[in-house]
């Protein structure tokens, strides 16, 4: 569930709601009580966990390394088009 960020317009009072995508977005401030709540926009936060993600973003030491097996470096998927440099 994401967590949305509201502000109000009244008071300037913050917070954090976890909401299901589908809820309609609160209004009513919970610290003055008018229905001056908006939505903000922010970064979205997400962690990536498990065996399949790999760490290849301005790294050093060429190549990808798979993050959940200890230090060993794991093959890149094979490319089945005939698209890529290893294909041709």
């Amino acid at each position: 569930m994401p967590i949305y960020e509201y502000r109000c317009d009244s008071c300037g009072h913050e917070l954090e709601k976890m909401q299901k995508m589908a809820d309609a977005p609160l209004t009513d401030c919970p610290e003055c009580g008018k229905a001056e709540l908006k939505k903000l926009i922010s970064a979205a936060g997400f962690r990536l966990k498990g065996g399949g993600w790999y760490e290849t973003d301005f790294k050093s030491g060429g190549g990808k390394k798979n993050l959940h097996e200890s230090g060993s470096k794991a093959a890149a998927p094979a490319c089945t088009t005939g698209g890529c440099n290893a294909c041709k």
